[in-house]
């Protein structure tokens, strides 16, 4: 597996390697050794699967608040899509900075983004799947919103002056300026 880390230090940019033939091809996605030896040694306990049908469908930016948040590893099982990490802990060195890759079933690639970050992607095509395992269970008075759009963010979303297909949630969510994150930094 090649791994690179990003500029916000514990989110990890992940390719499994790929074995194929006229069959097609066969990848591991995730392995406890290999992971652990990365530094990641969570426990997952649930695997989530999200469709959306039109591009550009943008979901997020959300996370999980303590005590059930949530570690992530985020793959594209169909079509494409543009990923998204942002840093909400606390006294970090990179609080409010942003990380972006475009994750496709053509490239394998993944994200492992920790607990202390908002998650969102948009989609780039049509019908296109969301996999990821999550380290702790969904839990609806833990679950937060951050706007997409928010300027303090400055996300450059790949929309190409498209508007994006957005839920109620998303679409009514609040700025990171009004937001009081329930993260703290950990050196």
């Amino acid at each position: 597996m090649h791994s690179e880390t990003t500029k916000l230090n514990d989110v990890l940019y992940l390719v499994p390697d790929r074995f194929g033939d006229e069959r097609g091809f066969f990848s591991e996605c995730w392995n406890k050794r290999v992971f652990e030896e990365l530094g990641v040694t969570c426990d997952w306990v649930q695997d989530n699967h999200s469709l959306s049908l039109e591009a550009p469908t943008l979901r997020g930016l959300h996370f999980q608040a303590p005590p059930h948040a949530q570690d992530k590893l985020v793959r594209c099982g169909r079509g494409s899509l543009f990923d998204v990490a942002v840093d909400i802990r606390k006294g970090s060195p990179t609080y409010g900075q942003w990380v972006g890759y475009e994750l496709s079933a053509e490239n394998g690639a993944q994200l492992f983004i920790p607990k202390g970050f908002l998650h969102g992607f948009v989609t780039l095509e049509p019908n296109t799947e969301i996999v990821y395992k999550c380290s702790d269970y969904y839990n609806r008075e833990a679950d937060g919103v951050v706007r997409y759009d928010c300027p303090e963010l400055a996300i450059d979303w790949p929309l190409g002056g498209a508007t994006p297909v957005l839920s109620q949630k998303d679409s009514t969510a609040s700025g990171l300026s009004e937001f009081v994150s329930p993260f703290t930094y950990r050196s």
